[in-house]
């Protein structure tokens, strides 16, 4: 298997809505995107699929002289082996890879956090940095739209964070703010219990409802901080963006159930928003 293969399968495994808008691009910019997602999944099933904290150190640390290794010229594995290439081309540098290892080691450190500045921390780290990464490979043609790239990076962390809050559970994580919790008198055990009835409250759907509050309005800044002269580039984004901001309405349409069950959408409903949304911005 060449590494290009590798990371196509490795990238078409994940089911990521991330992989729909891929599709848009030119081959290219397909490969260097698929490569550097590959990387960030890679970096990601460390922390969720080993079960022993010190080994999951031990690979990220691994992963750590890979990074350094590759832009010295002498890549290992099959990820780094594919996006290597694309890095001089897409001004990909090894602090954004170390960055995105740093965030995803926070999980095997901190499963809490004691207020949102120290969650932004975090999602500047798994989602802004990735954001940021993206929109060069996009076609980015004007400074600001790293700003641009941030903020949404940060919004759609927000929303697998809610998505997510009865699986993170299932592993003993709680990215919602404790100060979040606190205000809305929620429990953390009332998290960690999940199944239904236990959980779902007045209490939990008000904060739900707060949190949601919070990543419309990073997409709304995001999208508003987007140059116009990128707009077209930056499709593929605004691709996700649709997609993941369909995914938060519909969390909140059911009320936010989201303690017992992962919601998602239809691949086909994926393919669709992506249409829309490049038709919309052509």
């Amino acid at each position: 298997m060449t590494p290009e293969q590798y990371v196509q399968d490795k990238t078409a495994r994940s089911g990521s809505s991330f992989t729909t808008a891929f599709k848009f691009l030119t081959p290219t910019r397909r490969a260097a995107i698929t490569a550097f997602y590959a990387f960030c999944r890679e970096i990601d099933d460390v922390v969720d699929e080993v079960r022993d904290p010190g080994v999951a150190a031990s690979k990220l640390a691994w992963w750590r002289t890979e990074v350094g290794r590759a832009f010295g010229g002498q890549p290992q594995h099959p990820v780094m082996q594919a996006l290597i290439p694309h890095a001089p081309v897409y001004g990909i540098a090894a602090h954004h890879l170390l960055a995105v290892i740093e965030g995803c080691e926070m999980d095997l450190n901190q499963n809490r956090y004691l207020d949102y500045p120290g969650l932004q921390r975090y999602c500047h780290l798994v989602a802004g940095v990735v954001g940021e990464v993206a929109a060069a490979i996009f076609g980015q043609t004007q400074a600001s739209t790293t700003a641009y790239a941030h903020a949404l990076g940060q919004a759609m962390q927000l929303t697998n964070i809610i998505r997510d809050v009865g699986e993170d559970a299932r592993r003993g994580r709680i990215y919602l703010p404790i100060s979040d919790l606190q205000q809305f008198e929620v429990k953390a055990t009332e998290l960690l219990r999940r199944e239904p009835p236990f959980g779902y409250s007045d209490r939990f759907t008000e904060l739900m409802r707060f949190q949601a509050q919070r990543a419309h309005g990073l997409y709304e800044q995001a999208l508003g901080m987007l140059p116009n002269e990128d707009r077209r580039a930056q499709r593929p984004g605004l691709m996700m963006a649709a997609i993941y901001r369909t995914l938060l309405r519909e969390i909140e349409t059911g009320s936010f159930q989201v303690l017992h069950q992962r919601i998602s959408l239809t691949p086909v409903r994926k393919v669709w928003i992506a249409m829309m949304t490049h038709w919309q911005w052509r």
